[in-house]
């Protein structure tokens, strides 16, 4: 049986599947919600000195993905430390208290969360205008206000997130969350010729499936820049989305896309296919897959010359997705099993991608 258990800047988690700071976690009674559906850890949503005025609507589902215009907790801080806090704890479970923006503000922030007793600080960076230098100033006031682990949250309109992981850890952070929702971005509604959202410009912030290529190599980006943990965000639906975050070099992951969608039942079902997933492959603790990928990464090109998959025969089930989606039109079904024309093929790739049975491979 498959450890998941695992420890973050010192936090110990029950598994590594926890809520990203967002409408799923907006109050106590919604941490508890999540902490009995099977999370690992607590994040609670982000707050500031005052309570946010939001602009409606805010959310709008994209295909599988979200685009959002929502802004930190509408709950005035007061009520966070005397009343929603303390629900969190009474699970027992570990809880993160996201708080930002500026450096004077998280550092009062930062005392104030504090009284709470809460587990460990996620700095929300969304509102810093990619300063590297406020980065540093912002770590450093949580830094010097409480005596907790502090996380910084990064998204990769800071540009290179693997300097701005390495100015982070320099001013003391213990950890870096990657990625933030991504944006501005702009959905309208064609019926209506209005965009869905309500905010300025009606721009709006993506998040789910849609970003997490983008999430994944920042991960593995920061995971080899620093000696922090990382922790994964961005487009998390199943147990194998998680593993392909832990191989990429993070030791935890933070859902909230999916929550929204499918509900708060999704951290315990991803929990248990996880355990599963790593029995399969004979795994035995979180740690052996943790950054288990990076060693594969190519620091130069694999090849530019055309190459054709190799078809495991006895794998094909002739379903044709590979014929379907070849763009060089070189894969036929032939007594039921793809066929592959050498002088057609230009080694894409693609047909490896989506054959459901994996009996394309390189």
């Amino acid at each position: 049986m498959a450890d998941l258990t695992t420890e973050i800047a010192g936090i110990k988690l029950r598994n590594p599947i926890m809520p990203a700071s967002g409408p799923t976690v907006r109050d106590g009674d919604s941490l508890v919600e999540v902490a009995n559906s099977g999370a690992g850890g607590l994040v609670a949503k982000t707050v500031s000195l005052e309570p946010a005025k939001v602009p409606r609507p805010n959310l709008a589902k994209i295909g599988d993905s979200l685009i959002n215009a929502e802004m930190w907790s509408e709950i005035p801080l007061d009520q966070w430390i005397e009343e929603e806090y303390p629900k969190a704890k009474e699970t027992g479970l570990p809880l993160i208290a996201s708080i930002g923006y500026t450096p004077e503000e998280v550092g009062e922030l930062a005392s104030r969360v504090m009284e709470a007793e809460v587990d460990a600080l996620e700095i929300s960076t969304t509102r810093l205008d990619h300063d590297s230098s406020l980065l540093a100033e912002v770590v450093e006031s949580a830094k010097s206000e409480g005596d907790v682990p502090v996380f910084v949250k990064l998204n990769p309109q800071w540009g290179d997130v693997a300097d701005c992981a390495e100015i982070a850890e320099e001013a003391g952070a213990d950890g870096i969350v990657a990625i933030d929702a991504v944006g501005p971005s702009l959905t309208i509604e064609i019926n209506t010729e209005r965009p869905v959202m309500g905010s300025k410009g009606g721009y709006g912030w993506l998040s789910g499936p849609a970003i997490k290529p983008i999430a994944v190599r920042c991960v593995a980006d920061i995971a080899k820049a620093v000696d922090i943990p990382v922790i994964g965000v961005g487009g998390i639906k199943d147990e194998q989305d998680v593993a392909e975050f832990l191989m990429a070099g993070a030791s935890a992951v933070q859902i909230c896309t999916a929550a929204i969608i499918r509900g708060n039942k999704i951290f315990g079902l991803i929990a248990d296919n996880l355990n599963k997933f790593l029995n399969a492959r004979n795994y035995d603790s979180i740690d052996d897959v943790c950054g288990s990928a990076l060693k594969n990464l190519p620091e130069e090109q694999v090849r530019t010359s055309a190459k054709q998959p190799d078809i495991l025969t006895a794998e094909c089930t002739g379903c044709g997705l590979c014929m379907k989606h070849c763009p060089s039109d070189a894969i036929t079904i032939i007594g039921g099993k793809a066929r592959i024309e050498s002088t057609g093929c230009t080694g894409c790739g693609l047909c490896v991608s989506v054959c459901p049975a994996n009996a394309l491979r390189f």
